[in-house]
């Protein structure tokens, strides 16, 4: 089943790993690194932080966070960039996988959002009681949604939540087949600017914004000096994004497809701060741990001290 669920992922990615740069030198060590469409790789491309790596990066692209998280764990790749709700999801369910480096989103939760037709009749939250709500399963999506049926008085039982990956939520929403959909980053602006779909509310004081570069544990292992330098060199490409937006954008426009207008938002609301692994973020994830719990999406109750590896804190400073 493992592996059938990783191969359906790699095969919604559209891309098998596939190499960048100059061919792989004798001796030289590979670092399998997985992005989401549009998101690690981009940045890094953009930014040239690369230039120089005593290894060779080998890209692999996927649809969303569980398919990449998938692949981490499977050994497929060594590691990636999540939102904390999936990585959480992840890791309670048993995936050898550990959060090796953290950033803070500029957006402060305004880059996941619930969306609802433009010619809804849906005003409040409250008014999504027995409606159809489309998410990703164990999303930041899917915890937004939660926080926000619990803020309205409402529990997870009272819609219908229809999980979908964002491909198949984005047509479900433009259909009409869900009432509403939550989702996050490049999607909500082409919902809201192409098809004009309205924003019911977002996660600011709600989410804590912050987003993981996972590793497999055997990858940490087998890898830490490689890890340890890509993850100082993504640390510099964040703090890079935040006076070169727009070459950030033209680079994200390219490698996704998004008009330029688009891609600029997108990098405007989700651009991450680096930030080290510390006690204050680890008990702000078992908060979100224990929500997912309270709602009966995570059945497991892990140790979640051990989720994280802040021995690679030292990647976050210049």
């Amino acid at each position: 089943m493992r592996r059938r669920f990783l191969a359906a992922g790699l095969g919604l990615a559209g891309l098998s790993l596939s190499g960048c740069g100059d061919a792989v030198k004798p001796g030289q060590a590979i670092l399998k690194v997985g992005s989401q469409k549009g998101g690690t790789k981009a940045l890094v491309l953009a930014s040239g932080v690369l230039e120089g790596a005593p290894y060779k990066v080998e890209w692999s692209e996927f649809p969303a966070a569980q398919h990449l998280l998938e692949a981490i764990g499977a050994g497929a790749v060594d590691l990636g960039a999540v939102g904390d709700a999936p990585f959480l999801f992840a890791y309670a369910s048993g995936s050898k996988v550990r959060a090796v480096h953290a950033s803070k989103g500029v957006g402060e939760g305004a880059g996941t959002a619930l969306l609802v037709g433009k010619d809804s009749p849906i005003r409040t939250v409250a008014e999504l009681r027995g409606r159809k709500v489309a998410t990703g399963r164990g999303s930041i999506g899917h915890y937004l949604l939660l926080a926000l049926l619990e803020g309205a008085g409402l529990k997870a039982v009272d819609v219908e939540t229809v999980f979908l990956s964002p491909g198949d939520a984005k047509a479900a929403f433009s259909s009409g087949a869900v009432d509403a959909w939550v989702t996050w980053g490049s999607y909500i602006f082409i919902a809201t600017r192409r098809e004009g779909a309205r924003i019911l509310a977002d996660g600011r004081g709600v989410l804590n914004g912050v987003g993981f570069e996972v590793a497999g544990i055997a990858s940490i292992a087998a890898k830490r000096p490689q890890i340890a330098d890509f993850l100082h060199r993504l640390s510099r490409a964040q703090r890079w994004s935040g006076d070169h937006q727009d070459a950030y954008a033209k680079v994200l426009a390219k490698e996704t497809g998004l008009d330029e207008e688009i891609a600029r938002l997108t990098v405007a609301l989700n651009r991450g701060i680096p930030t080290p692994i510390d006690a204050t973020v680890v008990a702000q994830e078992q908060k979100v741990l224990d929500r997912f719990r309270a709602a009966g999406a995570i059945t497991s109750n892990p140790d979640l001290a051990q989720a994280f590896d802040s021995s690679f804190n030292a990647a976050v400073g210049p």
